[in-house]
């Protein structure tokens, strides 16, 4: 049998029954890597499958006398991270099936918080003029930190700005509502 940069060679050139050897070669190993890693027979087979399918389709991309053997292993590999994360996905995304509703009252407002206090509509007034005179970056971190409930990180991240940058912009902020609703020792309060 030929070596893998041969065969992978000669089938870059169309020969398909370089390809079957190749995947002779190369396929009882790459399986039993898949199988450590998927520890499901069944899945390791299919993501082999995939995993010569993304090789057939990339064949192309392949560097001409570069040892063929690395590269398979390497969309081996992300084949199976694709997996995981698409299987993952659908476990996170069907655990949310099973919540169930929150009963309602007429008002639209969830029935465990209609004894909450209500907001004063003149402070809420207040604070949305003073949120619409801060400047964009101040108003921008206020909402999605606290209006929107993001994180520091996730705000940064929506922002295209660094956690330190995204901190200082929503401090400002902060301190800035507080000063414009006449509370500038209040903790919290405009926020």
């Amino acid at each position: 049998m030929a070596e893998p940069k041969e065969l992978m060679a000669r089938y870059c050139d169309g020969d398909a029954h370089a390809f079957r050897e190749l995947y002779a070669a190369v396929a009882p190993r790459l399986l039993g890597y898949l199988m450590k890693m998927a520890r499901s027979r069944a899945l390791a087979e299919d993501l082999l499958q995939q995993t010569f399918l993304k090789v057939h389709n990339a064949r192309a991309a392949y560097i001409r006398g570069a040892d063929p053997v690395p590269w398979i292993y390497s969309i081996a590999h992300r084949t199976f991270i694709d997996e995981a994360r698409r299987s993952k996905r659908a476990i996170v995304q069907s655990a949310g099936d099973d919540v169930p509703e929150v009963a309602a009252a007429i008002t639209g407002e969830s029935v465990d918080r209609a004894d909450e206090p209500r907001a004063d509509p003149e402070l809420t007034a207040a604070a949305l003029a003073a949120l619409g005179e801060l400047p964009d970056a101040q108003r921008e971190a206020v909402v999605l930190t606290k209006l929107d409930g993001k994180s520091v990180a996730e705000a940064a991240a929506i922002a295209g700005t660094t956690v330190g940058a995204m901190k200082v912009r929503a401090h400002r902020g902060y301190e800035a509502l507080r000063k414009a609703l006449g509370r500038p020792g209040a903790k919290g309060a405009a926020a």
